[in-house]
């Protein structure tokens, strides 16, 4: 005959290990829970720093251009040129850029003529403009 400590021993481990059990599927079920939590938060927070990048990128163009629009700018035919090379455009494209026609930038360039004072502001302003800037605002003028 089986011994009774034994037995008593055996019937405890059962339902504690019963109990204990379900208490763990709970726990599973809420940590399971918290890591999509984490997870959806984590894709929010890189969301937001993107949006804040983002803002930072304007905020400093805004100030750039701010800072252009105040800035005194002289007129040099042979940095028209260069810079005119350096984004790879025709005469007839960076006038589209500068509003004016392509001629009127070719005799710039060569020294015939000289731009007004309005005309050379707009110049520094497309100086400060990146190589990709200023080919997405040539598409925006051809579209």
């Amino acid at each position: 005959m089986a011994n009774i400590a034994s037995l008593l021993k055996t019937e405890i481990t059962r339902i504690a290990r019963k109990e204990v059990r379900a208490e763990l599927e709970s726990l599973k079920k809420a940590n399971s829970h918290h890591r999509a939590l984490i997870a959806e938060l984590r894709r929010e927070i890189a969301a937001l720093q993107k949006q804040l990048r983002q803002v930072g990128r304007e905020r400093i163009a805004v100030v750039n251009e701010t800072k252009a629009l105040n800035r005194k700018y002289r007129f040099s035919a042979t940095r028209l040129a260069a810079h005119r090379a350096k984004f790879g455009l025709s005469a007839a494209d960076y006038g589209k850029l500068a509003g004016v026609s392509g001629n009127t930038i070719y005799l710039w360039e060569r020294g015939k003529s000289r731009p007004k004072p309005e005309q050379v502001q707009q110049l520094g302003m497309l100086k400060s403009l990146s190589r990709k800037a200023a080919l997405a605002q040539l598409e925006k003028i051809n579209a």
